[in-house]
């Protein structure tokens, strides 16, 4: 199986990344926890990011396709992933697809999280972080859509779009519903069980 999840900051990838993980036993790949990772090691990879993350930059498509190529090599990735913060464009989706060469369509589903721009603005409110003002998550937001919008026109076809409000567990109802009625899980009556 493997993934890529798409959403605004606050649509609750990272909590139904770590459902999905467990349910299907492959890993959550987050570009975030990889370049944390990367600085934290003092990699060369880290210090490339560093100087971008530092300026509140996006990473370079170059470093964050290298952090992604060198994950995606590791042994637990080969079974499948699901990729959290990758791709955010065209050419990087492009670029993913050229990383799995000997895979037949490359992924298997983009699965994008939508919530309403006032709950997610609220749930991200209620973290508390500093840099968390209601002006910058909106602006988060309109930088997210106008990125994102010819990214999920790529997926079309691969795209399933999962209504992000509710409890975790109904939203990985609807998640798991959704990769069923694509036949890329067995369904309940067909295994018994989920996974």
């Amino acid at each position: 199986m493997r993934l890529v999840l798409i959403g605004p900051p606050g649509a609750g990838k990272g909590t139904q990344a770590a459902i999905l993980r467990k349910d299907f036993g492959i890993p959550h790949i987050s570009t975030g926890d990889l370049f944390r990772e990367h600085v934290s090691r003092r990699t060369a990879l880290g210090q490339d990011a560093q100087r971008y993350l530092d300026t509140g930059e996006l990473v370079p498509d170059h470093i964050t396709g290298e952090v992604i190529r060198r994950r995606l090599a590791e042994s637990d990735a080969q079974r499948g992933f699901l990729l959290d913060g990758f791709p955010r464009t065209v050419q990087q989706a492009e670029e993913l697809e050229s990383m799995l060469p000997d895979v037949e369509g490359g992924i298997d589903a983009v699965l994008e999280f939508t919530a309403p721009e006032d709950v997610v603005v609220s749930r991200l409110l209620s973290r508390g972080r500093a840099d968390d003002t209601e002006q910058v998550i909106r602006n988060r937001q309109q930088v997210y859509r106008n990125q994102t919008a010819p990214l999920l026109a790529h997926y079309a076809t691969r795209l399933l779009t999962i209504h992000a409000v509710g409890s975790a567990e109904q939203i990985g109802e609807r998640v798991l519903t959704a990769l069923e009625e694509r036949g890329l899980v067995a369904s309940q009556g067909e295994s018994g069980a989920r996974p």
